[in-house]
């Protein structure tokens, strides 16, 4: 193999990772072309392993440094290079590398890059107008009337989107340049320090802390679109340290926290996809909540938590048990927020037995069938005081 064409080749698969979200730069791509004289080529493994020590900085990257590699070096066709990469065929007995859509991301950018300028266009102040337009029409589009280039587009926007929580004062004190806690032993301490200027006071205020937020989502067949949405919010709310705790259920409860913790969206709702056994499936929740109650309620309702309930309640088992256990959760949660893909539709009324099973025990009633209704419920929550019920929508 010549080192020319194999040089470019491994500047092109650096600019890859780069596209795919690593921290790569252009010193990345001469230290690993220094690192690969010494190297044999011909061997594979030698190449991977050398490549992984230079490129990947965190553990998390290394699936995203495995399905490049495995894409990008497995075609010696290297002319039709990037066709072979977005169809990859199977060679050699070589199973397929794993899906990754940051890496797909990256892939088709670089397709589209190959296929050389695109012609002169108008105005950038009119292109910004069009993707905003089309943008904003995504945001009132319904979960489930995407299609899959919609809901591609639309998770990007999902993952940008962050939810400002409200916080409330706890009983804890910190030092503070003004407040109504004078503290008497750091006002005598300046004052001693100062020589007996008692002029100056010094004052101590409550903490601001985000009280917990605990998610109780709907995984069942009929909240399949709405529940992959939500839970790429509460991804993000993960990634940017919120108290939140995520439990998933349809015929039986799972704790989905950790597993979302996970980097990279896409990978962690993938899978929790393939990992709980009810997704998309029967609904039984009473079931559900009963478990909640029993295992967990008492560990993650403490604090002043509000609970977040997502679900268009369709059940129609054990209702006496749904009322008694929403009675129950009642008790323990500060705030319980029912968000209802139902409300979609204007002439929505509480006819079915679970919905009016539920209903009286929540303090408010949300959409969440949309981008913008997610919104709102992010900016109810931003408001909300000690003091002051949620103000949801109402029906006729």
């Amino acid at each position: 193999m010549t080192m020319e064409p194999f040089a470019r080749n491994v500047v092109h698969f650096v600019r890859l990772l780069r596209g795919a979200g690593l921290g790569m730069s252009p010193a990345h791509a001469v230290d690993a072309l220094d690192a690969l004289r010494f190297v044999d080529l011909n061997r594979r493994d030698d190449v991977r392993a050398t490549l992984a020590c230079l490129l990947v900085h965190a553990s998390d990257e290394r699936d995203i440094f495995d399905a490049a590699f495995d894409l990008f070096w497995r075609d010696p066709d290297w002319e039709g290079k990037l066709r072979a990469l977005l169809l990859p065929k199977v060679k050699s007995g070589m199973p397929p590398p794993k899906r990754n859509n940051r890496l797909a991301d990256a892939l088709a950018a670089r397709a589209a890059a190959s296929k050389g300028p695109a012609p002169e266009s108008k105005p950038e102040a009119a292109h910004a107008r069009i993707t905003f337009s089309s943008q904003e029409r995504l945001s009132h589009r319904d979960f489930d009337t995407l299609s899959a280039d919609e809901w591609r587009t639309l998770r990007h926007q999902i993952r940008a989107h962050r939810m400002p929580l409200a916080t409330e004062p706890t009983r804890r004190l910190k030092a503070a340049s003004r407040g109504t806690h004078a503290d008497l032993k750091a006002s005598a301490r300046h004052a001693v320090r100062s020589g007996g200027d008692w002029t100056v006071w010094k004052y101590r205020a409550a903490v601001e802390r985000r009280p917990p937020l605990v998610l109780l989502l709907d995984i069942s067949g009929s909240m399949s679109a709405y529940s992959r949405a939500v839970l790429y919010f509460c991804h993000a709310l993960l990634q940017s340290r919120e108290r939140l705790q995520v439990f998933l259920f349809g015929t039986r409860l799972t704790n989905a926290t950790r597993a979302l913790r996970e980097r990279d969206p896409d990978v962690a709702i993938a899978t929790l996809g393939q990992s709980v056994a009810d997704w998309s499936g029967g609904t039984r929740i009473g079931a559900a909540l009963a478990e909640f109650n029993r295992r967990w309620a008492r560990r993650v309702l403490a604090g002043r938590a509000t609970v977040l309930l997502v679900t268009d309640g369709l059940d129609h088992e054990a209702i006496d048990v749904l009322d008694a256990e929403m009675q129950r959760l009642r008790r323990f949660a500060h705030r319980l927020v029912w968000l209802n893909p139902l409300l979609r539709f204007a002439d929505f009324t509480p006819r079915a037995r679970g919905v009016r099973a539920i209903l009286p025990h929540v303090d408010a009633m949300l959409a969440a069938h949309n981008l913008d209704s997610l919104g709102a419920v992010g900016r109810e929550l931003a408001v909300l005081s000690q003091h002051k019920p949620l103000g949801g929508p109402r029906w006729n």
